[in-house]
């Protein structure tokens, strides 16, 4: 790729209800897919095309990602935490954290999927259309608001009468001319803005990106899919790196020699897995415990929560 964008700007401060009681114990961006937490994949993605800087806005759970980031960086990039005592959507957290983004292009990157798509594509074609704003788009299946025009986006949820054909795929590009159109300390998405822009003659450009892999975590049924589909067709991005992801059995975990791992698991570290016990396409985070003659079926264990009996489909958190 000739031109390169250093810097990203990375949405985690979502509340995740639909993925409550998961995210009563961990903020959305930061639960494991076998064992790597979310927004990681998107900052390894980044990474891959030269982002060497990231911005990062939390709310709930915010002293989590204090944790996490707390060295200050990520692979030797850095990154700037942002703070949004209350939510400010997609618009406002792009305006509140602009004097960290700066005045050059930037990418802005949802922490809350995971996905291989081209984004060195979606900059060239910024660059390559003098675009304002570019996004990346894609027939999702939950949406067609977006439709696209010769390269350009022609409307954006009917607005100008265009039917629409694809979903935004929560990854875009954005020249710093952006800051001046979105109003200071307004909790506003970003959809409302570019859609008067396009009617002003804004340059909105759209790249579709139907090739590879694109999965939305957003409920315990999309969740527990892209670890099915990990484990079904050993799916591992390019970009990530590491030799020992995907970990589908902690070392650390202590699993007795009569119990039984079925379909797609992951058994994080510290895991207790009793005798005669069955694990059936369930996802147990650190230090979980299942007792002796338990059988979980699409089920989440996520803390250090002792699980007896039988079930099906249910999230067990060690919260109230």
């Amino acid at each position: 790729m000739d031109v390169q964008i250093k810097k990203a700007f990375v949405l985690a401060a979502g509340l995740g209800t639909r993925l409550r009681p998961l995210t009563t114990v961990r903020p959305k961006p930061l639960l494991p897919i076998f064992g790597k937490p979310v927004i990681t994949f998107a900052l390894d993605h980044l990474r891959s095309i030269g982002v060497g800087s990231f911005v990062i806005n939390t709310h709930h759970l915010g002293p989590q990602f204090d944790d996490f980031f707390r060295s200050g960086e990520y692979a030797g990039c850095p990154v700037k935490l942002v703070y949004e005592p209350d939510v400010l959507e997609t618009g406002g957290g792009i305006k509140n954290a602009g004097r960290w983004i700066g005045t050059g292009p930037f990418i802005v990157y949802s922490g809350d999927i995971f996905t291989d798509i081209d984004i060195g594509a979606l900059v060239e074609e910024h660059f390559a259309q003098k675009n304002d704003v570019t996004l990346a788009l894609r027939k999702t299946g939950l949406s067609t608001s977006i439709a696209l025009k010769n390269h350009k986006v022609a409307d954006i949820k009917g607005r100008y009468g265009h039917p629409g054909e694809y979903d935004f795929a929560n990854v875009s590009v954005w020249n710093a001319d952006i800051f001046q159109r979105i109003p200071a300390g307004r909790k506003i998405s970003f959809v409302p803005v570019i859609a008067d822009w396009i009617g002003q003659g804004g340059r909105i450009g759209g790249v579709a990106l139907e090739d590879r892999q694109w999965f939305n975590i957003g409920s315990r049924d999309e969740y527990l899919a892209v670890h099915r589909y990990i484990g079904e067709e050993s799916w591992k991005p390019a970009y990530v790196t590491a030799q020992d992801w995907p970990v589908a059995i902690s070392p650390s975990a202590s699993i007795a020699p009569s119990a039984r791992l079925e379909g797609f698991c992951a058994v994080a570290d510290g895991c207790v897995i009793g005798e005669n016990a069955v694990i059936e396409d369930s996802i147990l985070w650190p230090e979980a415990n299942v007792a002796a003659g338990s059988h979980l079926r699409s089920c989440v264990v996520a803390g250090s929560v002792v699980i007896s009996g039988r079930h099906d489909n249910v999230d067990f958190t060690d919260t109230p």
